[in-house]
């Protein structure tokens, strides 16, 4: 192969580079997509080449352009990218895709690789991450941008395929990006009319132009993939393009270059060997190099690196300009990019002193807005149900095209989008997202959730309205089985706490926690208030469950106990209620508030036998939702006090009353365990 001599030889040289890369990858690791990297490896190459501002040698770079590949099935195509332009990537680790313990997993995971943003795969979550991205850079801009310091300024690129855009939440995201104005998104959409079962029109012929121009958004057409003039001229118009995301459609080959290029059969597993001979021969490639990368090409994917220090370095002394001229301001920003809370924030918590019976809803909303003004990076939000969530920053406005300032977001019912923008702005970094929604619709949004929990990244589900003792809406609106769901998502902090006190220590679990999601169980009926000089301090919620009432024998001594009630939420106050009448019964028992089995279950072997002791085998557990779980820590002898059913539309107290929540029958289960 001659050396190129011009650009043209250089750009195509670069593409192929890309494109056989992936094809070796896949091939060696038996299994993969090639499709999509060798049909989208000219637009990539454009955006990564002409367009892009980032520093491989600093991922993390704050004011960097964001790219995310919604398709993560082709995450080939972002490996091969981030080895050539010099993120910490050896070639090494390309052929080991997909492999154990490699940083080139079958789908892209932001905490495994150098470079990569976001956790992607499941279709469609990337494209509403990236809409989420797009709101905390508008949010951050509008924060701390003044006249000649464009502190924040960048753009958020995307690759989204048919798939992504058949996914609901595409059609949820799309809608609130449009409404939203964010004119920060340029998605590239991969138009390859193919499938995994055939071509699209098997289940897909909307017009995708008028669908998106529907939903607020600025649509280019590249129709021809392979044309690099083309495609630098829709993106570089796209960039321009004020009050309004973009949708850059590229009609592609999928598997450019294949003996089955065009087809379903390009879309997926390995080609062969015979077909990655063929696909090089058919590229101008030395069939007989496997990994290939020409000098040539790689001298020029590696310009990247300096580049990249001169962005980086040149938007420092912009910083260190506005930090000197901007006082208190260039200080919050200091703060901001470092992600961490505030110093001394915890001293804005509520203290709760002589509070009246409420609901934990309520007392989370006391909660946000104690603390709202202490920590400017919550940015809050409702998908629709902002009044019945009390997530609402009271003084704050809310977040609007005219006002990306604002701190309270309207999600509209769109609770898969929620979640999924929530998860990117908590992975832009510098804003902690919360959004509420009533218990029972998490379903809508538990792949999100799910893809939380797996990045690690730190957002708040304010979910309430948590059981039956919702009430009159009925089983339709009644969470039953949603807590044992959410409790079955490994680190994911499920929390369902029992009075004022315990809301606001959940509060401050959920913002120390910044490596992992957390979910609010609250409340819509009122719970008991506890007497905490008398009982137990409700910072025990840390250790997710505590003694909170030690049992008593008939005189009001504190002795061992014979039964142990664990109870979550409002059903605290019932246990309490029921731990009187068994201690004056002579049956002492101990009531154990348990708001997060999460917690308690990272705790030390002897801090949970000092909880629930072995010895004591009379257990009964008090839940307003399925017994799933629970055998955990009652044992074999224990029993409960749960809803294995559907609730029932009534008043609240009826519905606890009808499903055996009260003092007599919590008192009758007791005694059969005694």
């Amino acid at each position: 192969m001659t050396a190129p001599k011009t650009q043209q030889n250089i750009d195509q040289l670069c593409i192929n580079t890309i494109r056989t890369l992936s094809l070796d990858a896949v091939q060696k690791a038996e299994s993969g997509h090639a499709g999509l990297p060798l049909g989208m490896a000219p637009a990539a190459y454009v955006l990564w080449t002409k367009f892009m501002r980032y520093n491989p040698k600093n991922p993390k770079w704050f004011n960097r352009d964001r790219f995310l590949l919604s398709a993560g099935h082709g995450s080939m195509l972002i490996y091969s990218l981030l080895h050539l332009t010099g993120y910490d990537l050896p070639l090494e680790e390309l052929k080991r895709f997909r492999q154990l313990h490699s940083k080139t997993p079958g789908h892209p995971e932001n905490f495994m690789t150098p470079g990569v943003e976001i956790t992607t795969g499941p279709l469609g979550q990337g494209f509403a991450n990236g809409v989420g991205m797009a709101i905390a850079e508008k949010h951050l801009a509008a924060r701390f941008n003044q006249d000649g310091f464009p502190i924040v300024d960048h753009f958020i690129y995307c690759i989204c395929s048919d798939g992504d855009l058949m996914e609901g939440v595409s059609y949820e995201s799309a809608s609130l990006a449009g409404h939203l104005q964010l004119d920060n998104l340029i998605y590239l959409y991969d138009d390859n009319h193919i499938t995994i079962e055939g071509e699209t029109v098997l289940a897909f012929t909307e017009d995708v132009t008028e669908r998106f121009e529907a939903a607020g958004w600025h649509v280019l057409m590249v129709e021809d993939g392979n044309d690099l003039k083309a495609i630098e001229k829709a993106i570089a118009e796209a960039q321009k393009i004020n009050g309004k995301p973009k949708l850059i459609r590229v009609k592609t080959t999928i598997g450019f270059g294949m003996p089955s290029a065009g087809t379903s059969k390009a879309h997926s597993d390995a080609p062969g060997e015979e077909a990655v001979k063929q696909t090089k021969r058919n590229l101008g490639w030395d069939e007989n190099k496997h990994f290939y990368i020409p000098k040539e090409a790689l001298n020029y994917f590696r310009e990247a690196v300096k580049r990249g220090a001169k962005y980086e370095k040149d938007w420092d002394a912009l910083v260190k300009k506005f930090e000197k001229t901007h006082g208190d301001l260039g200080k919050n920003l200091q703060e901001t990019r470092s992600s961490k809370l505030p110093a001394g924030w915890e001293k804005s918590l509520p203290k709760f002193d002589n509070v009246e019976s409420k609901a934990t809803r309520a007392y989370s909303g006391e909660v946000i807005n104690a603390i709202a003004d202490k920590i400017p990076q919550l940015l809050g939000g409702s998908a629709d149900l902002a009044p019945s969530n009390n997530t609402m920053i009271k003084s704050a406005e809310s977040l609007e095209p005219n006002n990306y300032g604002g701190r309270n977001i309207h999600y509209g019912v769109r609770e898969h989008a929620m979640g999924a923008t929530m998860n990117g702005m908590s992975l832009y970094g510098s804003v902690i997202p919360y959004g509420g929604t009533f218990q029972t619709f998490s379903d809508y949004m538990r792949p999100a959730i799910r893809l939380a929990a797996l990045s690690g990244v730190q957002t708040i589900y304010v979910f309430t309205h948590d059981s039956i003792g919702l009430g009159e809406d009925g089983p339709t609106h009644q969470s039953v089985e949603h807590l044992a769901a959410l409790r079955a998502i490994p680190n994911l902090a499920v929390i369902r706490p029992c009075d004022a006190d315990e809301t606001r220590e959940a509060w401050r679990a959920a913002l120390e926690h910044d490596k992992s999601p957390t979910a609010f169980a609250l409340s819509r009926q009122k719970v008991a208030v506890i007497d905490r000089k008398k009982h137990a301090d409700a910072k025990g919620l840390h250790k997710g469950a505590y003694i909170l009432a030690e049992a008593e024998n008939k005189k009001g001594k504190n002795v061992s106990p014979k039964l142990i009630i664990i109870a979550t939420g409002s059903e605290v106050g019932l246990a309490m209620q029921a731990r009187e009448k068994l201690n004056a019964d002579g049956i002492a028992t101990r009531v154990v508030s348990m708001p997060c089995w999460e917690f308690f279950d990272e705790q030390s072997a002897k801090y949970k036998e000092s909880v629930l002791p072995a010895n004591v085998k009379a257990r009964l557990a008090i839940e307003a939702g399925v017994s799933l779980g629970w055998a955990k820590y009652v044992g074999l002898e224990g029993d409960t006090l749960t809803v294995d059913k559907f609730g029932a539309s009534a008043p609240g107290d009826d519905v606890f009353k009808e499903f055996g929540f009260t003092v007599e029958n919590v008192v009758k289960k007791a005694k059969k365990l005694v």
